[in-house]
């Protein structure tokens, strides 16, 4: 049996807004690196449909790199993105990460859910705390596109 571990927030934009920042490269090269990591555009590949390839690197403030591949399994605009998800490249990505987003009064409610594999609690809550990094940077691209 498969165990997800689950992050839900509620954000005040348009669920149309919020699937774009998810899978638009100038959007998701600004809050997949965070505010203290850089995601150069040009490392980006997003095909966006069943089947297609993300790749991505990432580079630290200390001077290494993550570089980050994967699949979309399944898109289902603007309600479901599933996509697996690995920092190494090459090895199975496992199951896929699920994007869930549901309108709620004023906005929507975005839910990621990834598989706990064999992750320790030490290693789930980190990835948590990473989700949350991600989310408030989505919540000030969303603002900026909301102001622009």
């Amino acid at each position: 049996m498969t165990e997800y571990f689950t992050v839900t927030r509620t954000l005040q934009a348009p669920r149309e807004l919020v699937f774009e920042t998810l899978t638009k490269p100038e959007h998701f090269a600004v809050w997949f690196g965070t505010a203290a990591v850089e995601v150069p555009r040009d490392s980006l590949t997003m095909d966006v449909r069943p089947g297609g390839a993300f790749r991505a690197v990432m580079l630290l403030p200390d001077g290494n790199r993550i570089d980050w591949a994967g699949e979309y399994k399944a898109v289902e605009p603007p309600s479901h993105l599933a996509m697996t998800l690995t920092d190494q490249p090459g090895d199975d990505a496992g199951l896929p990460v699920l994007f869930d987003l549901e309108e709620s009064d004023g906005g929507t409610v975005l839910t990621i859910r990834q598989d706990r594999s064999d992750f320790s609690d030490e290693q789930v809550a980190a990835t948590i705390a990473g989700y949350n990094s991600f989310i408030d940077d989505i919540e000030r691209v969303l603002e900026r596109l909301q102001t622009a």
